[in-house]
């Protein structure tokens, strides 16, 4: 809510006025100042910007930062270095084990476009540690031979990307290692659908079950060995049809009690919804259902009501999902 992030916020503010003083808070009620509201394309609440170097021109968004710790990461990232310099094992050691997640930058050599994005993804994901590398000794030690970016859950490498020619598209990037501040499925619930909507993966799978049914188990487990094969390209989300506050989601997707334990894919950039053919929830039903997905072959579900018999005794037409097409075009 507005009211817990304007404590997080003001958290923020009071251990960085120690920290580094230079950086100055404010806050506007922009209901009272439209003119503001105007020049900076005030949409949605609430909105932070960061402005820097004294300029109002083009200031920095920050997106989906909620908890004060990972505000004070993004704008010290922002204000200073992204990453961390490591130049032995141990102080790669160290970073790595400090928190859950970590990402560390093997690198021939750190003047390369390669890196760069690295920095800039960094910038732009505060709630992970990032360390950069161009230590032939450290990269020795990992057993890392070409330019790579290594991500680390719990101490443990979970995923090894490597940086062909030094190049690498930031938004993949960033998708990519953004996936993993998220669990392998994420339970949608008020507090993790702020998270969900943040993470640059436009393709989102949907399981709509009761978690407390006698075959919740073996479909989560079918689900979730599913998700760890379309990781960075599909991201696997929980609904509970036994919680009564997702109802607006039930609604959204046409999902109905007789319909459950139900599959659904969303495209957020289309706004595109994509029914599983299969009824079963099996891997291998989930895994022909994401790969025809991104193959582009998969049909688009459009939630219809059955044709009424006397759609054509009048002279008004009657139109759902079913017939609009054939009628119409």
């Amino acid at each position: 809510s507005s009211q817990n992030f304007s404590e997080e916020f003001a958290e923020a503010a009071r251990q960085l006025k120690k920290e580094a003083p230079r950086i100055q808070f404010g806050k506007i009620d922009v209901t009272h100042q439209p003119d503001l509201r105007k020049e900076f394309n005030i949409q949605a609440f609430p909105t932070v910007k960061l402005f820097v170097n004294g300029s109002r021109e083009d200031p920095i968004d920050c997106k989906g930062v909620r908890q004060a710790s990972a505000f004070i990461t993004w704008v010290k990232r922002r204000t200073g270095p992204s990453t961390v310099l490591i130049n032995s094992t141990h102080q790669a050691d160290a970073l790595i084990k400090a928190d859950d997640l970590a990402v560390i930058g093997f690198f021939k050599e750190l003047h390369n476009d390669g890196v760069e994005v690295f920095y800039e993804t960094a910038r732009d994901v505060p709630e992970m540690s990032f360390g950069t590398t161009a230590s032939e000794d450290v990269c020795a030690d990992y057993g890392i031979q070409k330019n790579t970016v290594v991500v680390f859950k719990k101490g443990k490498p979970v995923h090894n990307e490597v940086l062909e020619d030094g190049r690498q598209n930031k938004l993949s990037l960033t998708r990519l290692i953004k996936t993993f501040t998220l669990d392998l499925v994420t339970e949608y619930n008020l507090e993790t659908s702020v998270k969900i909507f943040d993470v640059p993966v436009e393709n989102h799978i949907l399981l709509f079950t009761p978690m407390n049914s006698e075959m919740f188990s073996a479909i989560y487990e079918n689900y979730k060995s599913a998700a760890a094969e379309f990781r960075g390209q599909i991201l696997f989300v929980l609904v509970d049809t036994n919680e009564g506050r997702n109802g607006r989601i039930f609604e959204y997707f046409r999902i109905r009690d007789i319909d459950v334990p139900a599959v659904r894919i969303l495209n957020l950039t289309s706004d595109a919804k994509y029914k599983m053919p299969a009824d079963e929830v099996t891997v291998e039903n989930l895994r022909e259902f994401c790969q025809s997905y991104l193959n582009g072959k998969a049909k688009v579900h459009l939630s219809s009501e059955e044709i009424p018999e006397d759609w054509d005794k009048m002279p008004v037409k009657v139109l759902v999902g079913k017939n609009f097409n054939s009628i119409v075009f």
